[in-house]
């Protein structure tokens, strides 16, 4: 095949006009959220230095989504998506405007911290069943999983170029403009939306208001074991082995002994180029399957051993490359499988308990990430994940051999 075949198979959904803008405003936007992270988890760290106060930061970015997981999924197959996006983005805006208003002040403390990462947590509840499922909507079920994962690459995209440019913007300005930035990089989103043309979104249908539509969507997984087993192994891997947000400024300023935002940040940076090269690579590839995320699962496991291995900082950023690609290949595999086998009127709240599993389940995995460092040391934290992700991908295979021995006409899914 040639390059240019490759690449429109590659690039295919960005055809699509209103995905092609909402991919364009989503990478300004993911820039400016990665500057903010890398910002507000710095932030934490200097003002008290501790890894649990770290992980109660992050943990409460995600405890919305733990508790109310599948209400937000309801919501998003009641409402026009687009209409819920307005809402979530903007808000999210004046929320980092807040946090940079703050530490412009000298407003900072720990409360104020938690506070605004729990309404961090509210609008994404919201936000990301919305955003999930509005991607078919632009693209149809065609180009879904290569719309993920093309989505998928630009959130790494942001990852890659976020991180650098908060550290330069940190060491030479200081944290506030991060979060500024972030509430700036917003706009490039509502603008998006505005821009897109109604008629052109695949219809979709919603669900009127009714009781018990949460108890639906659960019974609904519940009947669809392929859907189970992997948000199942979407909840075990979020929970222990997705916590970089705590592990990597960990290793760069406990193992590495880092006093620079900048370290952390190039950190984050290799593990968001691996990413990026290993969704172009996902984005050829069209058809999710289980037997490739139990393969991507194991493989992950083997990185994460070597991350937590490796004896300086400029080697444990080499290995992050590929872990990068791993993880992201893991992630846009389960997604787009998810979307791919679940019924329209079902996605918003498949896609809210995909969510759930992978990062809502993020206040459990940080904070008992956070306690085990706390007693030991950040290697141990970044093995642990390595140990359930090596457990998940057996689960996996297991699961794929149980239904080939199964008798003709039982479990016949994927």
């Amino acid at each position: 095949m040639n390059a240019r075949a490759y690449s429109h198979r590659t690039f295919a959904a960005l055809a699509v006009r209103n995905f092609r803008l909402y991919f364009f405003g989503q990478l300004v936007s993911v820039s400016g959220t990665w500057m903010q992270s890398v910002a507000l988890g710095w932030l934490v760290l200097q003002t008290t230095g501790s890894s649990i106060d770290l992980g109660y930061v992050i943990a409460l970015q995600f405890v919305p989504m733990l508790l109310a997981g599948p209400y937000g999924g309801v919501v998003a197959d009641r409402r026009r998506k687009r209409d819920i996006l307005y809402v979530t983005q903007g808000v999210s805006g004046l929320l980092a405007l807040a946090l940079g208003l703050a530490v412009t002040l000298d407003q900072v403390s720990m409360p104020f911290l938690y506070v605004t990462a729990a309404l961090l947590g509210v609008v994404n509840l919201f936000d990301n069943p919305a955003r999930q499922s509005f991607v078919q909507e632009m693209v149809g079920p065609e180009l879904i999983a290569n719309a993920v994962t093309l989505n998928s690459v630009l959130m790494n995209a942001g990852r890659l170029i976020g991180p650098g440019v908060a550290a330069a913007f940190i060491a030479v300005f200081g944290s506030a403009v991060c979060f500024y930035a972030n509430a700036v990089s917003y706009l490039a989103v509502l603008v998006a939306l505005v821009a897109m043309r109604s008629a052109d979104f695949q219809p979709m249908r919603t669900v009127t208001r009714e009781k018990g539509q949460v108890r639906l969507g659960l019974r609904y997984v519940k009947s669809q074991p392929h859907l189970r087993e992997v948000l199942v192994a979407m909840a075990a891997v979020g929970t222990f082995a997705y916590n970089f947000t705590v592990t990597l400024p960990l290793l760069a300023r406990i193992t590495f002994h880092a006093h620079s935002a900048s370290d952390y940040g190039v950190l984050t940076a290799a593990m968001g180029l691996g990413a990026v090269v290993g969704g172009l690579v996902m984005a050829y590839r069209a058809r999710p399957t289980t037997a490739l995320l139990a393969g991507l699962s194991l493989a992950f496991a083997v990185a994460l051993l070597l991350v937590g291995a490796m004896p300086s900082f400029t080697w444990d950023a080499v290995v992050l490359i590929p872990t990068g690609a791993i993880s992201l290949a893991f992630i846009s595999t389960a997604n787009s499988f998810v979307q791919t086998n679940s019924t329209q009127e079902m996605r918003g709240r498949v896609m809210s308990l995909f969510a759930l599993a992978f990062l809502g389940t993020t206040p459990i995995g940080s904070l008992l990430v956070g306690v085990v460092v706390d007693h030991s040391n950040p290697r141990v934290g970044v093995w642990m994940g390595a140990v359930v992700a090596l457990g998940t991908g057996a689960y996996l295979v297991r699961a794929a051999a149980a239904r080939r021995n199964a008798p003709q006409g039982v479990a016949a899914y994927r």
